[in-house]
């Protein structure tokens, strides 16, 4: 009994004078730490008969995600991504069509006439991709993401938000998360080009918010056979409130404001006809931006009340087209106390899927995360299976006459146990 007490006090005289086994013990048991607490299972929240289809042809639902393991938190993810995520070379198309107010929309496409699954153009499956707030067509997890569409035979078209895709701003009208007429407008056009062709829409951060919006709003309407998001921003109020945390506030917010102000002083010339771009300029957090040129130039009275309208969590009830949702529980962008899980669980044609990591948009895996991950084979899945079981799909997310929208059997996942 001596002897063990001696070599214990030994090991630890050791661990104390020797860095490098510190060094080693913190790794061994960080990466202990992080094989039993980080690589969970994700939580798939939805209705019984989405989620056994989800489980059929998109597999990844149900498979242990397993974040890189020196990149545990959301921030640390989050910026990660943007440091160290790869761009592939994409040879973009590009498109400008008017709009009924005068302005122009910027379109880049991948026609994929290559396309060995898809030779026939008409009928060839279309992704449309919104970018988020401050993106375009050139952001890594847009190109990464056509990649893999391209590669499963598809065409590709990003809707470039006003003034970030390029082109000159010919009106006084920007863009924002609750207006979705100019959403509108690119799927009636897209719609026109290729009317036999099924459309997905893929929405990443506030391109999810205006995509689940522009659901909501157009219903059966709508144009798109499904819908699928990354990282959206569920309550603009409660996600702003997040991004005003010092330290998110230090690393994202400002970054952001910044880009804002930006695009604007860039076309100071048209926006000056209608709002003071030299107050706006002065702005130093997104919310500062939304009260000195947002509210302003889409009507709102307050920031409060264009936080509600831009939010889609009090809309989702009104869609109707299936709908795959990708969020981090870690996310400093959307703060997980706004995940709609309560509605979600009450509507046939929504699948939310949250992972305990993953920060914002980014969901990295593997020791070098350069290349695709998480969310973009999620995405691919997703994809194929609405481009080729759309009728699996859409019996899967029927709501059968005179059924109450009742939530579905519990779920076990102790993530989600955790979410409640």
């Amino acid at each position: 009994m001596f002897l063990c007490h001696w070599e214990l006090w030994r090991i630890c005289w050791e661990c104390v004078t020797r860095p490098y086994t510190v060094l080693v013990c913190s790794v061994t048991a960080s990466l202990l730490l992080w094989g039993r607490t980080f690589q969970q299972r994700p939580a798939l929240v939805c209705r019984e008969a989405f989620g056994a289809f989800l489980h059929k042809h998109c597999p990844v639902v149900i498979e242990h995600f397993k974040p890189t393991p020196w990149c545990w938190g959301g921030r640390f993810q989050t910026l990660a991504n943007a440091l160290l995520k790869s761009r592939p070379t994409i040879n973009y198309r590009n498109e400008l069509i008017r709009t009924v107010d005068g302005g122009q929309i910027s379109l880049d496409w991948v026609d994929n006439v290559s396309s060995a699954a898809y030779p026939e153009s008409s009928t060839r499956p279309t992704v449309l991709f919104l970018p988020g707030l401050t993106g375009n067509s050139k952001q890594p997890y847009v190109l990464h993401a056509i990649r893999q569409a391209a590669t499963q035979g598809y065409r590709c078209v990003v809707f470039n938000n006003r003034g970030f895709g390029e082109e000159k701003l010919l009106t006084p009208v920007t863009y924002c998360a609750a207006s979705t007429s100019d959403l509108e407008y690119v799927v009636q056009h897209v719609k026109g080009l290729f009317p036999d062709s099924p459309l997905l829409g893929a929405g990443v951060s506030m391109g999810g918010m205006l995509l689940l919006n522009y659901l909501a709003k157009k219903g059966l309407e709508s144009g798109l056979v499904a819908g699928f998001t990354i990282s959206v921003p569920w309550d603009a109020q409660k996600s702003c409130d997040s991004m005003e945390e010092p330290l998110n506030f230090l690393l994202f917010n400002r970054h952001l404001a910044n880009g804002l102000c930006g695009a604007v002083n860039r076309h100071r010339n048209v926006l000056e006809k209608v709002i003071d771009v030299d107050h706006v300029m002065k702005a130093r957090s997104i919310r500062e931006f939304d009260e000195r040129f947002t509210i302003h130039l889409f009507g709102y009275k307050s920031c409060a009340e264009y936080y509600h309208d831009a939010s889609p969590a009090y809309k989702l009830h009104n869609t109707t087209v299936p709908i795959l949702c990708l969020n981090a529980a870690d996310d400093p962008f959307s703060p997980e106390h706004a995940f709609p899980l309560a509605m979600v669980k009450r509507l046939p044609n929504v699948a939310l899927l949250v992972t305990a990591h993953g920060g914002h948009i980014a969901f990295l895996q593997g020791l070098f995360p350069r290349n695709e991950g998480y969310m973009e084979h999620l995405f691919g899945q997703f994809a194929q299976a609405a481009f080729e079981h759309p009728d699996d799909l859409k019996e899967a997310c029927r709501q059968l006459p005179g059924a109450p929208n009742c939530e579905g059997p519990p779920c076990t996942n102790p993530l989600f146990r955790y979410l409640q």
